[in-house]
């Protein structure tokens, strides 16, 4: 018997992401190079202590002592201790007039020197080490909040007007993290690591110097500050962090990816969930987390195609919940233009948006919707509804009956309560965050329908059951994203209530068994096949 397409292309996707993580781990393990070899000899041991300067400026490259302000200085610095320090810094008249500035760091080993020296000799000595990362990010501010119904009308327009001319200011980052290169291992010096190559500082003699990086990877959006020219003293909390050869190197490689995405179209705020799941976490659970993404990716992708290929198969609604459907449409629509309105994550709002084009897609095919050109005018028809339809659709109206007496007076409430209390961006704002609401708490009762059609037909023979269970491992993979990707807490919540529905969903597939045998409803019960009788 040979294999699917499917399972071959699921056993060369394994065998890559497999691939992948053992690469990331030999990356993140640097092997040192043996005392026979031609190697590069590290100029510093775990025992050297260090004098270092932190300093100030509003340029990016300084020549001149002059043009730095130390904030900071330590004349027995230990590179292989977490430290961290909190500072008070005076900001210049440019960072205050929505510009930049840029933290310096100069170390020099004290044996080398034999004495303290100052700033502007450390910077001019030939083996001082020097590292430089900016303590301003240019964002957008945030869109403020406000009652729709307690706020005056020109309060109303002058936010409208501040809107219109939105520009990036430049915030302050209350917290940076320096990454200092502590583990002293002699590399291969005809095969150094390319990741690392143009930050090391090498002498004559094959040695180099320990590397100071401050990452852009080290600070989220949660730690920036507005800056405003009536505050000139900012408070910064500095966290000096040992770091090994292998995750210096994952980190680089991730900061050019981070460009990468940035140039392709991310928002700060995608690569700024992706700096949580790469270093807020140990390397084994990181390794987990991409092996689990790249069977979330995986899965999705099967469980469109399988989906799709059902409902192109498709010939009647029988045993489907129509109303289902509709509502499946009409809520990923309204949970997309939500999450769209967040300014969530593209790794939740791309899938997103897929699935509700895909169940646009199905409603206009269980409709039996059928659109002609007449004179270069759409004329749109509907197919004709079966005996069997008619049941399965009285069924279905009988179950939305019931539900309806709970679900409209609940929705309607909860939109009444949030325009009288809760803050709005605007009143689109309002608008989609009260049916979003309704979705998210009172969304699975939609999915009712479909398990009542289930009961009363006493079979679930009718389901697209390849298509539902990769959703079912996707549902237990987002329980997991719902842990280490930043998204709001309603569509957390929603993450683990789909679990309850799969669940009912199990149940019924163990009390219905499946005959692939038999026919039912006038169809062969065989997925993918459709032995019509006669």
């Amino acid at each position: 018997m040979r294999p699917s397409l499917t399972a071959i292309l699921c056993f060369l996707f394994a065998s890559y992401i497999a691939h992948a993580i053992y690469s990331i781990y030999n990356m993140y393990h640097v092997p040192p190079c043996p005392p026979k070899e031609d190697c590069l000899k590290p100029s510093w041991t775990t025992k050297t202590k260090f004098q270092i300067f932190l300093c100030t400026s509003p340029q990016s490259i300084v020549y001149f002592s002059s043009d730095l302000v130390s904030v900071w200085s330590n004349n027995n610095f230990d590179i292989s201790q977490n430290k961290e320090i909190e500072l008070n810094v005076t900001l210049p008249s440019k960072t205050l007039n929505n510009g930049s500035l840029y933290l310096h760091v100069y170390m020099i080993p004290l044996q080398t020197t034999r004495k303290l020296l100052d700033l502007n000799s450390i910077m001019n000595h030939a083996k001082s080490i020097h590292g430089t990362g900016s303590l301003t990010e240019f964002q957008i501010q945030q869109a403020e909040v406000f009652s729709l119904l307690k706020k005056s009308e020109d309060e109303k327009k002058k936010l409208k007007k501040k809107k219109s001319r939105v520009k990036p200011i430049s915030h302050w980052k209350s917290h940076l993290t320096l990454h200092m290169m502590s583990e002293p291992i002699p590399l291969f010096l005809r095969s150094i690591p390319g990741e690392i190559a143009n930050y090391l500082k090498i002498t004559g003699n094959k040695q180099y110097y320990p590397i100071i990086h401050v990452s852009k990877l080290s600070y989220k959006l949660k730690d920036l500050v507005p800056i405003n020219s009536s505050q000139s003293v900012m408070p910064l909390t500095i966290a000096f962090t040992p770091i090994t050869v292998g995750r210096l190197r994952l980190m680089v490689i991730v900061e050019h990816a981070m460009d990468s995405l940035l140039k392709m179209g991310f928002t700060d705020k995608d690569t700024d969930e992706i700096k949580g799941i790469f270093f807020d976490t140990s390397i084994y659970l990181l390794l987990l987390t991409i092996f689990v993404s790249a069977f979330h990716l995986l899965f999705d992708f099967l469980a469109f195609k399988n989906d799709i290929s059902f409902w192109r198969k498709r010939t009647n609604m029988v045993g489907l919940s129509y109303r289902t459907l509709i509502w499946r449409c009409v809520s990923q629509s309204i949970v997309f233009l939500y999450l769209l309105d967040e300014e969530t994550s593209l790794l939740v709002l791309i899938p997103m948006g897929i699935a509700a084009v895909i169940e646009l897609w199905k409603v206009t095919k269980a409709s039996k919707m059928n659109i002609s050109w007449v004179e270069w005018k759409p004329k749109i028809s509907f197919g004709s509804t079966s005996n069997d339809e008619k049941e399965t659709a009285m069924y279905d109206s009988q179950s939305m009956k019931y539900l309806s007496y709970l679900l409209y007076p609940l929705c309607l409430g909860g939109a009444v309560y949030s325009l009288l209390y809760v803050p709005q961006k605007s009143w689109y704002s309002w608008c989609i965050h009260s049916l979003v609401n309704g979705v998210y708490a009172f969304g699975f009762l939609f999915m009712l329908p479909q398990l009542f059609v289930n009961y009363k037909l006493k079979s679930v023979a009718h389901l697209p059951w390849r298509s539902f269970m990769y959703k079912a491992f996707n549902t237990f993979i987002d329980d997991l994203f719902a842990f280490i990707i930043t998204m709001p807490i309603a569509h957390r919540v929603a993450c683990f209530r789909d679990d309850i529905v799969f669940l009912v969903y199990l149940y019924q597939r163990w009390l219905y068994p499946v005959d692939t045998k038999r026919v039912e409803f006038g169809e062969s019960m065989v997925e993918g096949k459709s032995d019509k009788q006669d």
